[in-house]
């Protein structure tokens, strides 16, 4: 059973773009938010990241530490729990993750700010696995970037260049049970998503919420197997808050499931380093390069 704020969209992404723009593009203006059914990334897939995700996770921490790489602001490879603090908050979160980036051939240009991947030994077959299902989340993406660009009153390959080797990411999330940790900490504090838009699988179970323009915090968790996209703050600055950047959380279970984990896989969607984020319309900030902008927010969540 899903448990969607009435407000917020649920598109299917097997229609033509230009059926569903309209619908996704209102709902991304006014809440950030929308439900994607139908997206296209192959529910195999789907179940054999998710097992691999468990399967490392459950690892010891000693090994699981191996690859943690100071340095790297956590874009690549294992970040152990308690490090990510949401901006302003005044804990850090009740989680731990993996990252997986965009594999470059060797002397790339964008090779200094989008490093090699880092691949665990254990579980065997994890590399492929992330590598095919960061690929398909990619295609997906840019086919709800399509369906934005004709909301934007722009052709669908609008946002092809821009995320051309973006610098995006695909996180494995794992919140365990909640057996105290600091006061006031919860699995993720109230913030907004850098990159331009996020993808999101895992969110069925209850716990995700976004914060409405009238300051009531409303439930996202989306039918099985669907996702909860969201604008992130790099597309709310290029389109100058026309498209919204919604501030969100993960609040802490009750009952029974205060005893389980919490798992799931966002995408982050980026630009490419050197792209300028120029506002499309009046009213904007001052433009900066994606890469500029994503290091002065990861030094805000102490990841840099």
């Amino acid at each position: 059973m899903s448990d969607i704020a009435p407000e917020v969209a649920t598109v299917s992404l097997a229609k033509p773009l230009r059926d569903l723009a309209d619908e996704l593009g209102r709902s991304f203006e006014d809440y950030g938010f929308a439900v994607v059914e139908n997206h296209g990334i192959d529910q195999g897939l789907i179940d054999r990241a998710e097992q691999m995700m468990r399967q490392f996770f459950a690892l010891p921490d000693d090994v699981k530490r191996q690859y943690h790489r100071t340095g790297q602001a956590g874009a690549r490879g294992y970040t152990p729990f308690g490090v990510e603090q949401a901006k302003g908050a005044a804990v850090q979160d009740l989680k731990e993750f993996w990252h997986v980036g965009r594999d470059l051939p060797a002397g790339h240009r964008y090779g200094a700010q989008m490093r090699p991947n880092v691949w665990p030994d254990e579980p065997s077959d994890f590399r492929p696995v992330m590598q095919d299902l960061f690929l398909a989340f990619d295609w997906t993406g840019r086919r709800i970037l399509s369906a934005i660009a004709l909301y934007l009153g722009e052709e669908e390959d609008f946002f092809e260049d821009a995320v051309r080797d973006g610098n995006s990411v695909l996180r494995l999330l794992h919140y365990p049970p909640v057996k105290g940790g600091p006061a006031g900490a919860i699995r993720a504090a109230a913030h907004e998503d850098i990159n331009a838009i996020t993808l999101l699988l895992g969110a069925e179970e209850a716990g995700l919420e976004l914060l409405a323009r009238d300051g009531r915090w409303l439930p996202v968790s989306p039918p099985p197997g669907a996702l909860a996209v969201n604008i992130g703050d790099m597309l709310q600055r290029y389109t100058a808050g026309r498209l919204r950047s919604t501030t969100h959380r993960v609040v802490n279970p009750a009952g029974e499931a205060v005893g389980r984990a919490r798992y799931s896989m966002p995408y982050f969607l980026h630009f490419r380093p050197d792209f300028l984020i120029d506002p499309l319309f009046e009213g904007g900030e001052e433009p900066i390069t994606a890469q500029d902008y994503l290091m002065e927010r990861l030094r805000e969540i102490r990841l840099a």
